[in-house]
């Protein structure tokens, strides 16, 4: 199989419809069961389950997995990567905020990297409308002090919610990822680096969703936690020559 994409989905019955609508259009028209898309429902109290098993039930390539502990966006992508059959393995966000033709240039642009992200903050990129003024400024922040202080990501957006990874390498970072919460992609990016794997960065054509169930001020503080336990990981990982 070339490609699987794993939907993470919490509370999205308002967003997922459109999403899987889309993408199953656009990839199962280029890939046919070439493609999987592994919608990975957490911990859900609305419609969201009945909405991805009747698109199931439409196309064969839709797999669902119904975890209903809360296990977070980064325990169910995960959750979605071990399930995944491809060689190339990607994740997208529910909200449909980057559309199936910006992820098919993940693809396109993949080369021999070890990871394409797609990336809000570089020349060429296509955001609309403009993120409100404090969304921006928490952005940049968390790149700047985070991401490049901290971990020494030299990536622009490590929060894009549009990654693409080639199997074999996520066989080898994935025992030991750990992280459930916001801060899984950080995660996942420090250990591909670690073994040595180029992380490719290029633009992304995004649209903001409206209807995230989390408030911005819960995400930061719980952003927050995220980023230290993964210091904490990658310190103990390091200590052991991994």
């Amino acid at each position: 199989m070339k490609l699987s994409i794993i939907i993470p989905a919490y509370n999205e019955e308002l967003r997922l419809p459109k999403t899987l609508s889309d993408y199953a259009g656009f990839f199962i028209a280029r890939y046919g069961d070439d493609v999987e898309l592994i919608v990975v429902i957490n911990h859900c109290s609305d419609g969201t389950e009945g909405i991805a098993l009747a698109a199931a039930q439409t196309h064969p390539q839709i797999k669902v997995v119904v975890e209903p502990s809360r296990i977070g966006k980064g325990g169910a992508v995960e959750m979605g990567m071990r399930m995944a059959k491809g060689d190339l393995v990607g994740f997208v966000d529910a909200d449909g905020a980057t559309p199936p033709t910006a992820f098919f240039q993940l693809l396109e642009n993949m080369g021999d990297a070890g990871c394409i992200i797609g990336s809000r903050w570089i020349e060429g990129a296509v955001v609309s409308p403009r993120q409100p003024f404090l969304r921006r400024l928490a952005s940049r922040i968390l790149n700047k002090i985070v991401v490049h202080g901290m971990f020494g990501l030299q990536v622009r957006d490590s929060q894009c919610g549009a990654k693409l990874f080639r199997k074999d390498v996520l066989e080898r970072v994935l025992p030991e990822s750990t992280e459930p919460g916001w801060a899984f992609d950080i995660d996942l990016l420090c250990r591909v680096k670690r073994l040595g794997y180029d992380i490719r960065e290029v633009p992304i054509e995004w649209h903001h969703v409206p209807g995230n169930p989390t408030t911005f001020m819960l995400m930061s503080i719980q952003m927050l936690a995220s980023v230290l336990r993964v210091k904490r990981a990658l310190s103990r990982s390091q200590g052991k020559g991994l």
